[in-house]
């Protein structure tokens, strides 16, 4: 029996990790692009945790240069940069990552540190895939450190000496093989970039330097002069550090959403909605899944989702990742405990991915559930497009179809259908055999008995007084005399006409179809009764618990209605409580401000309330010297004294600021907020202009309505 080692013919081994380790050449730009990254990564963590400073100014990026003459691809970055040491450790022996290196050194200090892209420690050598001969220039950001140049012909042999770099970061030169000369293109450079690079991290740029001639052309044009007007522009990098998955759903907008999908699938028909995949626990997993409009032609489309690692590129539509079904979808998956293989282009296909495949198939099957329950209108709009992979998906994931199964809209030929299910139980004459059970399933057609709105109040759009919007499907309602006093509430069967002489409730309860109608507020909605977040199922009367401060305020109101089959209706409208009463117009007042002693104005004459019809309400009367209600307030309204208040008060406008910070501190400038008089006293100086100030009246009646009367109250220069 013999026992050894193993050995590997490393001049053998060097070939084969530059051919055969990656399944793309333009992967090795993703490599090095990506150690760029991980560099200003470690720089960023080390000053994070005190071990070295760094200017918070300095602007950190990683830069591909192009010099298509000297057949040069350039990749630089400022990060933390190496010694010849470090070079000597983590280049010359393969397999040895850095990354990881620096993660275990680290991995107890800062737990940001799992940002680090790299890991294996071979992503490096992809350079040799496309260069003859590769150069690393580098200069550590270690104190007194020394430049060190690595210099390497695809060979397992290298010189290792003192390098040029003066500035911190590293310098890698690609001299480009005669076969892959096509990396010496631009567009190229940037498509691969696009394709790898595009949500990195750090801020990657490309350049093309000039030519350097010495020589001048004889072609007559003065060339040191031809665009001396010309302003270069401020160079842009080529990716987006901060995608849209790496937020949390809370910050982003629709728009951003939409604007997102626009960008990364150039795809500009909307998609029907999405979901913000966010994991912290048992994985980390983010990423944004979209439904486009599927049309029938299953067999022919595929959809697009992009897996990533820390924000790299890995592959498109991977299988192992995303349950097959789903592939009609669009999205990007961010997840930086995949495992992946050495070359981070394919997974390692083991127990943990099929742990995230069936999370992300959970997540797909909730947000379908929550907008069937929440969004049933928009959820049936959407049918015609999901329902494809969703019956796809039920036929290939039973977990799927259980979680869905009562989310399916079974339809007849006319595109409308409920499921009824018809049960028989037969009983055992004996104990030795149980029941017999029998089940069928009819589909038929059910449908809600449409309802009208009623005429005297709908308004099919409203645009709000108060905050300037358009509403539709309004009821508007203006108050009402309710047991010996007017308050803003409304019957809700009055918003409906009746249907055959009978109000919505009765109707409904007498439908041979339906089970059950149900009013609730929607969600959101606060100062109303009954209970907004209490359904009622009998004729309510809906009203505001406070007095209303703006012209008029929207409420939602949705209502339900349950077949007996149990399949619902959703319904919903506005309704708009406009407030009874409105402010006058006022001419104002005058005082004169120069004037001896104190100077007075009263501005209770001034106040005046009318209804929406114009009628007055709430006046100075002359006689009494008071505020008194109008016959309409008392008869109509039913408004008594004792419900209406007035305060007093100056509007802290700019000419008010002006004129009281200016003022010594004898004089004096208020008004009386019970009666309304204005007194000013002008002690010590002289007013040189008009001061246009305004005096506010609020007034209020109880659990009614408020209204706020602007007064103008000229303090006047001269005397009138």
């Amino acid at each position: 029996m013999a026992k050894g080692n193993i050995s590997v013919d490393s001049e053998n081994l060097f070939p084969i990790i530059k051919k055969w380790l990656y399944s793309d050449k333009d992967i090795f730009l993703r490599e090095l692009v990506s150690n760029g990254c991980d560099a200003v990564t470690k720089l960023k963590k080390l000053a994070r945790i005190g071990e070295t400073q760094i200017d918070e100014n300095e602007k950190f990026k990683v830069t591909v240069s192009i010099f298509k003459d000297s057949k040069k691809l350039v990749i630089s970055d400022n990060g933390i940069g190496m010694t010849a040491e470090e070079i000597d450790k983590y280049i010359n022996q393969i397999a040895f990552s850095g990354a990881s290196d620096f993660l275990s050194k680290y991995k107890e200090e800062d737990d940001k540190g799992s940002q680090i892209i790299g890991h294996f420690g071979l992503g490096f050598y992809s350079a040799f895939m496309v260069a003859d001969s590769v150069e690393i220039d580098s200069l550590s950001y270690q104190d007194g450190a020394k430049a060190a140049k690595w210099t390497c012909d695809g060979s397992m042999e290298f010189d290792l000496t003192d390098g040029d770099r003066t500035e911190r970061g590293t310098t890698i030169t690609l001299n480009i093989a005669e076969d892959s000369e096509e990396f010496l293109e631009e567009s190229t450079i940037r498509q691969i970039l696009h394709k790898y690079c595009a949500f990195l991290p750090i801020e990657i740029y490309v350049e093309v330097p000039e030519d350097k001639h010495e020589d001048h052309c004889d072609c007559g044009h003065d060339h040191d002069h031809e665009h001396e007007d010309d302003t270069p522009s401020e160079p842009k990098p080529i990716n987006n550090t901060t995608p849209l998955w790496m937020k949390k759903p809370s910050e982003c907008t629709d728009e951003e959403y939409k604007e997102f999908y626009r960008n990364v699938f150039m795809d500009f028909n909307e998609p029907l909605f999405w979901i913000h995949l966010n994991v912290d626990y048992p994985f980390n997993l983010k990423g944004i899944l979209y439904f486009p409009k599927i049309n029938h032609e299953f067999a022919g489309q595929e959809g697009q989702i992009k897996l990533y690692n820390n924000q790299v590129f890995v592959a498109d539509n991977v299988k192992e990742v995303i349950p097959e079904f789903l592939m009609l979808l669009k999205g990007v998956i961010d997840c930086p405990d995949l495992p992946l293989n050495v070359s981070r282009s394919f997974l390692q296909n083991d127990g943990y991915v099929k742990k995230i495949s069936s999370h992300i198939t959970k997540k797909v099957a909730d947000k379908l559930t929550s907008i069937y329950n929440n969004e049933r209108e928009n959820y049936e709009k959407y049918w015609d497009y999901i329902n494809i992979f969703i019956k796809y998906g039920c036929l290939r994931d039973e977990k799927f179809y259980e979680k869905v199964k009562d989310v399916i809209i079974y339809k007849d030929i006319d595109g409308k259908g409920a499921k009824y299910s018809v049960k028989i139980i037969i009983p055992s004459n004996d104990n030795s055999h149980g029941d017999i059970k029998l089940e069928q399933i009819f589909y038929v057609k059910e449908e809600c008995v449409p309802y009208v709105y009623n005429p005297l109040y709908y308004n099919e759009t409203y645009k709000s007084l108060a905050d300037g919007k358009t509403y539709n499907d309004c009821i508007v309602i203006k108050g009402q005399n309710t047991s010996g006093h007017w308050e803003m509430s409304s019957v809700v069967s009055e918003h409906f006409a009746n249907m055959e002489g009978e109000n919505i409730f009765e109707y409904y309860n007498k439908v041979n179809n339906v089970n059950a109608l149900q009013f609730q507020w929607a969600s959101g909605i606060t100062g109303v009764t009954p209970d907004p977040l209490t359904s009622f199922n009998t004729d309510e009367t809906v009203k505001l618990t406070e007095a209303m401060t703006k012209r008029d305020d929207v409420k939602n109101m949705t209502y339900k209605v349950t077949l007996v089959n149990d399949e619902t209706c959703n319904f919903n409208y506005n309704i708009v409580f406009v407030n009874p009463f409105v402010a006058g117009t006022t001419n104002g007042i005058s005082i004169y401000g120069n004037g001896i002693g104190e100077n007075t104005g009263a501005t209770m004459p001034q106040v005046v309330v009318k209804d929406n019809e114009g009628s007055n309400i709430y006046s100075y009367n002359n006689t009494s010297k008071t505020l008194v209600l109008s016959s309409k307030a008392t008869d109509t309204y039913k408004l008594t004294n004792d419900i209406v208040s007035v305060e007093y008060a100056f509007v802290e406008n700019a000419a008010w600021t002006e004129l009281t910070s200016n003022m010594s501190k004898d004089s004096k400038l208020e008004v009386n907020d019970v009666t309304g008089v204005v007194t000013w006293k002008n002690q010590g100086s002289t007013l040189v202009k008009d001061y246009n100030l305004t005096v506010t009246a609020k007034v209020t009646f109880k659990d009614l309505s408020v209204v706020t009367c602007n007064i103008p109250v000229k303090l006047a220069k001269d005397a009138q």
